[in-house]
């Protein structure tokens, strides 16, 4: 059976509740490690090198600590995570350790909710991780992605 929309009940479609976070738009996604046995998701957007899940996956050249190789790219793809979840699709981002990079690409979800970038960053720390964006060039990416979220893609 097809979910159509998960706003308010995405959390009790996922197997289990680790690493759900819901979004201020009211979707919920999961963050994790890449590494970590999950139960299955319909989209995975994965941002380290690691298993390729048995789902539908996008994969984006992400270097530890750092920005998207390709931040057009990645930008594209946390857009299109968020259109499936808001499409009642149980999406998951994961990185190698589940905090930076999975805790950045969580934020710029919530920037894309509407969130400002400068409060972005506190709301996924205290709901996901407390180190999550871990650099101050991440933090500037959110500003960048807040910046342009109607407009073209952030460089």
């Amino acid at each position: 059976m097809r979910r159509r929309h998960n706003r308010g009940m995405a959390a009790e479609s996922w197997v289990d509740g680790a690493g759900l976070l819901t979004l201020p738009g009211g979707v919920v996604v999961r963050g994790r490690r890449i590494a970590d046995t999950a139960s299955p998701a319909d989209f995975a957007l994965l941002l380290a090198p690691g298993p390729v899940p048995a789902w539908p996956h996008r994969r984006i050249r992400w270097p530890d600590f750092w920005l998207p190789l390709d931040r057009a790219d990645a930008l594209d793809a946390l857009r299109e995570a968020r259109r499936r979840a808001y499409a009642g699709e149980r999406v998951e981002i994961a990185c190698r350790g589940g905090i930076g990079r999975t805790g950045t690409a969580l934020a710029a979800l919530a920037v894309l909710d509407g969130l400002p970038a400068d409060r972005a960053v506190a709301w996924v720390r205290a709901r996901h991780h407390s180190r999550a964006v871990e650099t101050p060039w991440q933090r500037r990416w959110l500003r960048r992605i807040d910046a342009s979220r109607d407009g073209p893609a952030a460089r």
